[in-house]
């Protein structure tokens, strides 16, 4: 018996220690994700928006093209064009998403942008003209009720510009998610050198939109005026939100289930909405904080309700 309990007990124990070993780094992403609003916020106001999404995404650029040059090189002519396509897209997501959050609070940025998650698996019933589960349409009104509640903390007001850019980026998020999986060409594609040429067709987009005059200070002229705090904060979105959580998905996602690391990422508006209560002092009131617990059960539900449909 002693010698049956000592070869069974190390399998039993060892399994969750390494799944928890896994879940950590990808929980940590979670946090720098839900946390990135904050910084964000921090650094960038209007006047300089383009200028500090040109300088974040080409600290991190490099990087990538040399961990994947030869990647880079394999790539057809469609997946290059189909990559490029994306990564318009997704410069359009992070425009709205910059802009939203310098004019709402990092709280009800990371909640408000949280509705990706619940946009996509409705969008993708319409489009393949399958009718959503009832639970998750419960899901969605849900959260949807939780986001106008959330945008009311101080009284039933018209929500704010910086709030309805978010519900914008969550729908171009939405866009993003659905082009990835109908153009044919980026789905065989790595997953390096997708993320690589739509990060560097982004910077492109707004490298061209920096040079117009009335677009705002230029890349040069703030990476000149930032201090040790802005400088913190940049590298901070460049290299924890953006190159470690790339990388961080990317191994994580060969060693447990995408579903597993799906519901960690999950997690994310959590930390958002815990980084600004704590650290900037959002006050979101009562009406808020229940539209904040709304969204983030109306989310968790949708997001069981379309794992458990998928399944």
């Amino acid at each position: 018996m002693s010698a049956s309990s000592s070869t069974v007990a190390p399998v039993s124990l060892g399994a969750p220690r390494r799944a928890w070993l896994t879940d950590l780094p990808v929980l940590l992403v979670a946090v720098v994700w839900g946390t990135s609003y904050l910084a964000a916020k921090g650094i960038t106001t209007g006047h300089t928006v383009i200028a500090v999404l040109v300088l974040r995404f080409a600290v991190v650029l490099p990087v990538l093209v040399a961990a994947g040059r030869r990647r880079l090189r394999a790539l057809s002519a469609a997946q290059w064009r189909g990559a490029a396509t994306l990564g318009l897209i997704l410069s359009g997501i992070f425009l709205l998403e910059t802009y939203g959050v310098v004019h709402t609070s990092a709280t009800n940025a990371g909640l408000i942008i949280s509705l990706t998650m619940i946009f996509t698996p409705l969008a993708e019933a319409a489009v393949t003209r399958v009718r959503p589960p009832r639970a998750f349409v419960a899901a969605a009104a849900l959260s949807v009720t939780g986001v106008v509640l959330l945008t009311q903390g101080g009284g039933f007001t018209a929500p704010s510009l910086g709030d309805l850019l978010m519900l914008l980026a969550a729908l171009a998020r939405t866009v993003h998610v659905l082009a990835m999986s109908r153009i044919k060409a980026v789905r065989s594609a790595d997953s390096l050198s997708l993320t690589t040429v739509q990060l560097g067709s982004a910077v492109a987009v707004f490298a061209v939109i920096a040079a117009f005059p009335g677009t705002g200070a230029s890349p040069w002229a703030v990476a000149l005026d930032f201090g040790p705090r802005e400088w913190a904060g940049l590298l901070f979105l460049s290299v924890f939100c953006t190159l470690f959580a790339f990388f961080v998905q990317m191994w994580a996602v060969r060693r447990t289930s995408p579903s597993r690391v799906s519901l960690l990422l999950g997690t994310e508006p959590l930390w958002a909405a815990a980084a600004g209560i704590a650290l900037a002092g959002d006050r979101p009131g009562v009406l808020g904080l229940a539209g904040a617990i709304l969204v983030l059960a109306g989310t968790s539900w949708g997001r069981r309700t379309a794992d458990d449909d998928a399944r």
